[in-house]
């Protein structure tokens, strides 16, 4: 009895301390930021299937906002340092702006295979697998017939949860195996949104499933995030050629324009360092190697602050690697839900994921599932506020 009264105790007290900034200012009451979304205008029919959108909620007033078009998440409504609803979560207003867009990875649950693959070629099992290429002479996030091009199932059993669902058939994209998907989105009343991940298959596959959202702590449409203050916890990186392809090797950040381990520094502190990984990339688009990583258990990644806002993201993941992008592609070709320009550098992404072209790198962690095993892995976004 006195072992449950200090269980629930503890629990209570985790559960304070995770929303206490928040309670401390109640949020104003501010929907425009939602109600920029129209459900008409993600209401139909792609490929015999049904499209639409969904609206997850808890009590501090988040909201997210998800299609099941690619699985994507829309916008992600978090309070700031003052109680104002912030969307942290770039992304556009309609189905038909996802379709026509030239970024074609915000928000999206990628798979089979997030990240790159090298000359979309593999051996598995001592046979050869070739993919579709779509990145240079790569494959990248599942090449042409990737997650973020396919419509879900899509379930919502409660407003905190959505539920998708997806068989990718045999051959898909050039991947072996019939892949059963599951992923649950929840967002939690510790204002956490969890990203949970579940595969089976019938033959020997990859699998590598994570999602593309990307963060403007400002909010969308507030210019740079070159301000924005960041950690990854990692001593080590996967360096890459100017394919993007991971050279094999593990890198020590120290003393490098990698180190956001050991002293704090903004995003674009160093980014424009004359590093010859900085240049491969254009930026920052590596795969940090997480230090703490162990298998089935959750580690902080990433903590990531506003500079204007206060709001706080932490990433934590069962996952090794985390791949730090930094919007280094982005060309004000689109427009977004509020407005704006999807400029250069005005959005990031934080992707949990295995190292790319873990296939051709055998010293890397494997991404093999075979028949009878189930791939399970879990991430989350933990929001609060720093003063």
């Amino acid at each position: 009895m006195k072992l449950k009264l200090i269980a629930g105790l503890l629990s209570a007290c985790l559960f304070l301390l995770i929303a206490c900034d928040y309670s401390k200012k109640k949020p104003v009451a501010d929907n425009s930021k939602m109600d920029t979304l129209s459900r008409s205008a993600f209401d139909t029919t792609i490929n015999g299937k049904k499209t639409g959108l969904y609206i997850l909620k808890n009590r501090h007033h988040m909201q997210a906002a998800f299609t099941n078009y690619g699985g994507r998440l829309i916008s992600l409504i978090v309070p700031d340092k003052n109680g104002k609803l912030t969307d942290v979560v770039v992304g556009f207003k309609s189905l038909a702006d996802y379709k026509n867009s030239t970024e074609p990875y915000f928000g999206a649950t990628i798979g089979r295979y997030g990240n790159r693959i090298a000359k979309g070629k593999f051996m598995l099992d001592g046979k050869p697998v070739t993919l579709t290429i779509n990145n240079g002479p790569n494959t990248l996030h599942g090449g042409n017939a990737g997650f973020q091009y396919i419509v879900f199932d899509a379930v919502q059993p409660n407003e905190h949860t959505l539920q998708l669902r997806y068989l990718s058939k045999d051959m898909e994209g050039g991947f072996p195996g019939d892949l059963e998907v599951k992923v649950t989105y929840t967002l939690s009343d510790y204002n956490a949104l969890h990203m949970d991940y579940e595969a089976t298959t019938d033959k020997t596959t990859v699998v590598n499933l994570t999602n593309h959202a990307f963060f403007n702590l400002n909010g969308e449409g507030s210019g740079t995030i070159l301000n924005h203050s960041l950690w990854i916890y990692a001593n080590k990186y996967t360096p890459v050629d100017s394919t993007l392809i991971p050279t094999g090797k593990l890198a020590a950040v120290a003393g490098t324009p990698f180190d956001f381990c050991y002293n704090l520094h903004t995003i674009g502190e160093r980014i424009d360092q004359n590093n010859e990984q900085l240049k491969n990339g254009k930026g920052y688009d590596h795969n940090f190697v997480l230090t703490h990583h162990a298998p089935n258990t959750f580690v902080r990644a990433a903590t990531v602050v506003g500079d204007k806002s206060g709001i706080m993201m932490e990433v934590y993941t069962q996952e090794p690697g985390l791949q730090f992008y930094s919007g280094n592609f982005m060309q004000g070709k689109n427009t977004f839900k509020g407005g704006a320009k999807d400029d250069f550098r005005t959005a990031f992404a934080m992707e949990t994921q295995h190292y790319p072209d873990s296939p051709n790198q055998p010293s890397f962690p494997s991404t093999t599932l075979k028949p009878g095993q189930t791939y399970r892995t879990s991430s989350y976004y933990q929001f609060s506020v720093k003063k």
